[in-house]
């Protein structure tokens, strides 16, 4: 079993930890394959920042649930976040082509996640394409192709799935990114859409963000056919802040994004509603290499820099970002899959001290 412990680890000891500091109570779903590693390695560097966390840990979810309960997500699970309003998570499988429907697709629909925010930026560690990529995908997160609203035709064998988006759907994501973009201090924000073929679903889309472009002045506004912001970012990823979009497409650029900075592996992911909000790995469960004490805990790492954020403990968030990408820029204590010659627990013991050197300086 890996294991982590800041008693072993001499350099990551909190001395500035107060026992009467008001924790944070977070939903904790380790998930499977690789989950219960990458999370071991992240709740590692989260006991590094000296914040107080309460943990209600729910083993039980996917495959496991199913076995158990009869569902992939037991009602247990959503009653949590429900109380805890946050969420941190692991990767879960998800069946392709039969089995049970995504837990990741239920948790937002059923908690009305409706933002999904990717942000993608270079880490110096990492050999790409590009070095100087900074950008936020918001993807609407709950209609869309993914509504799930799908008919088949036996006779015929002719399958439907219907698109379905809707003006509260539409404005409330574009109205979240704005938001977002004046709060950070980014400056562009980036429609994508099909309006010159889907004239009344993303055509709706595209004249609501048009619309309220009007309302944040100082913020440059712009849009691109889906087809073509796909090109734009593999030859102009610079050029680009904050980009706004529905479902599916979201789903494909965030992930293209990933791509410019080192994959899946090394970028965070948050679901995000007006109530509750899930920070999970956007990566897969990756059971080839489960067990095996390599894979790489980054990306849920600087997800959890989000989580922090989102509570409100901007210093320990900074403490993360700073040792995240200083450890990157010397490249000596990286996981094999980026060309370091360390494990998941080796890492992570680094990183975690680096963490609590910036906590304590």
């Amino acid at each position: 079993m890996i294991s982590f412990s800041l008693i072993s680890h001499p350099a990551t000891r909190i001395p500035h930890l107060k026992k009467d500091i008001m924790a944070h109570k977070v939903t904790l779903l380790p998930g499977d394959g690789i989950g219960p590693e990458v999370v071991g390695a992240t709740l590692h560097v989260l006991e590094a920042t000296g914040v107080a966390f309460d943990w209600d840990r729910h083993e039980e979810v996917g495959t496991a649930a199913m076995e158990t309960h009869g569902t992939p997500l037991p009602e247990s699970i959503l009653e949590s976040i429900r109380e805890n309003k946050v969420a941190l998570k692991g990767p879960i499988t998800t069946p392709v082509g039969k089995g049970f429907r995504s837990v990741n697709v239920s948790l937002r629909q059923q908690l009305d996640l409706y933002a999904n925010v990717r942000p993608c930026s270079t880490l110096a560690g990492i050999k790409t394409p590009f070095t100087d990529v900074d950008l936020i995908i918001f993807r609407e997160n709950t209609e869309g192709l993914y509504s799930g609203i799908e008919n088949f035709d036996p006779r015929l064998e002719i399958a439907d799935s219907i698109a379905r988006v809707t003006r509260r759907g539409s404005q409330r994501i574009i109205r979240f990114c704005f938001d977002y973009a004046r709060s950070h201090g980014r400056k562009k924000v980036t429609l994508v859409h099909k309006a010159n073929i889907l004239k009344l679903s993303t055509g709706m889309f595209l004249n609501i963000g048009r619309k309220m472009a009007e309302e944040y002045p100082e913020i440059e506004f712009n849009d691109r056919i889906i087809d073509n912001m796909a090109m734009q970012l593999v030859m102009y990823p610079d050029r680009y802040d904050c980009i706004v979009t529905t479902n599916l497409f979201g789903d494909i650029l965030s992930d293209q994004c990933a791509g410019l900075v080192g994959g899946l592996g090394v970028v965070a992911g948050a679901n995000i509603g007006d109530e509750y909000a899930v920070f999970e790995a956007v990566h897969g469960s990756a059971p080839d290499i489960a067990g095996q004490n390599k894979a790489n805990p980054t990306a849920l790492i600087r997800t959890a820099e989000m989580m922090l954020r989102h509570l409100g403990e901007t210093r320990a968030a900074d403490a993360v970002r700073k040792a995240l990408v200083d450890v990157y820029a010397e490249a000596t204590h990286l996981t094999g899959d980026v060309g370091g010659p360390c494990s998941t627990t080796e890492f992570a013991g680094h990183l975690a001290g680096r963490v609590a050197a910036n906590m304590a300086g």
